[in-house]
Parts: structure tokens; sequence; C-alpha cells
């Protein structure tokens, strides 16, 4: 779990990479955590921090919420970790924890080339679209309409938990 110290090392990870991770980020993910919102899981290398996953008890994806979908949410492995297991135990984890208040757990996976790992391990793990379509900001993207591709343009899965 997220302690006090790690917000500040996982930032600083981010940051040597490039990608921009604010602290306060991590320091919200600390409070919703302590008031059980949210469990940050987080994975260390011989002590060195190497990748986090996030499990929101409410989901943002309003289908999930209404359903009571517990969703698996910014999940990430440093570079020099993957390929090694860490994103696939953090991921198994992430969906025992589920699994001890869920049936069904959700995911959402941006639809870039920088999301392609994680394109081909959720179906190879179970998870299946849920069926509604791309969504961008959490809205359903609707035929013929241009839109912008980013990091909120995703396409939800659940997975069945046994």
């Amino acid at each position: 779990m997220l302690n006090s110290a790690d917000p500040r090392i996982i930032s600083a990870a981010f940051d040597k990479l490039g990608r921009n991770k604010p602290i306060e980020q991590y320091e919200r993910y600390l409070s919703r955590q302590s008031q059980g919102l949210q469990d940050v899981l987080v994975a260390t290398v011989e002590k060195e921090f190497a990748g986090y996953v996030t499990v929101l008890w409410k989901s943002g994806y309003k289908p999930f919420a209404e359903a009571g979908i517990p969703e698996i949410n910014d999940f990430s492995v440093l570079p020099k970790f993957r390929r090694k297991g860490i994103g696939t135990a953090l991921l198994g984890e992430a969906e025992c924890r589920v699994e001890e208040r869920s049936t069904v757990v959700g995911i959402g996976v941006g639809m870039t080339s920088d999301y392609g790992a994680a394109q081909r391990m959720y179906p190879k793990r179970g998870y299946v679209p849920d069926g509604r379509g791309l969504t961008q900001e959490g809205i359903p993207v609707v035929h013929d309409q241009p839109i912008r591709v980013n990091d909120s343009t995703v396409l939800w899965f659940t997975k069945i938990l046994h």
C-alpha cells in the first residue's frame, strides 16, 4: 500500500522519464486511501520503486459506478521493470482485493500505442470490452463525430472474478 514517503519517490521516478506526474497526485491518492475510497498498490524491486496500480472502489466511469463495479485504474510500471512479471503481479493483487468485495472488476485502456502493452495484456487476462464502445472523458463517442485521441480516449473492459 502507498505510504507517506511514496508520493515524492513516485513523482521523481516519472520526472526522470519526462512524464508529468506531480507529487500532489500521489498525496491525493494517499488521502483517498486513508478514507477507504481507493487502494494504491506499490511494487518495488530491491527497494527501488518499480510501479503501481490503484483500485477505485467507486469508479468515475458512470456505467461501472451505477453497477457497483470497482475499477482498476492508473496502472503503470517503469520501463526498466517491464516484462519481468511486475505488472502481472500488481494486476493480480488488485484483482484479489476487488474479489473480496465484488464478482466483477472493470478497467479502461487508452487507444494510443502508449497503451499497447495493456491493450494486449487485458484480453489475455480475461477482460472483455463492456460493449458500450469508445469514450472520451467518460462520454460515449458518437459515430461519425470527430474526436481528438488522447489519454482520455478509452475503451472499457470488465472481468468476471472467481
